[in-house]
């Protein structure tokens, strides 16, 4: 009698632990989870690429900085800097032209070129 009882009793048991078991990944296939699975995977992803994306850009600063020490160029590399030319060399640039210079340019421009 002890035997049918323990069959019985562990027969019971897996079938609640199989049933519980089932029932759970019914629930993981849910249309509700799977949405929320995929926007958490897309999340994560997203910081991923984020993280990636700085690190190219660390990497190459510092890569500009080790470029720019190896061609002596003094030029700090800041990415905030203002990228316009100090007043002296962008006179030098322009050809020794002054602010004053009354020489206007002008683009001739028909609109109906572009089709």
């Amino acid at each position: 009698m002890f035997r049918r009882t323990f069959w019985f009793t562990a027969g019971a048991a897996a079938g609640v632990w199989a049933t519980t078991k089932v029932n759970q990944k019914l629930k993981r296939l849910t249309p509700e989870s799977l949405a929320a699975q995929a926007a958490d995977k897309a999340v994560e992803a997203g910081h991923r690429l984020k993280d990636f994306a700085l690190d190219v850009r660390a990497n190459m600063l510092q890569r500009e900085a080790e470029l720019g020490e190896a061609l002596g160029l003094d030029a700090p590399v800041d990415p905030e800097h203002d990228r316009e030319l100090p007043a002296s060399q962008r006179r030098a640039a322009l050809g020794s032209r002054t602010p004053t210079d009354t020489t206007t340019y002008s683009l001739s421009y028909n609109r109906n070129e572009d089709h």
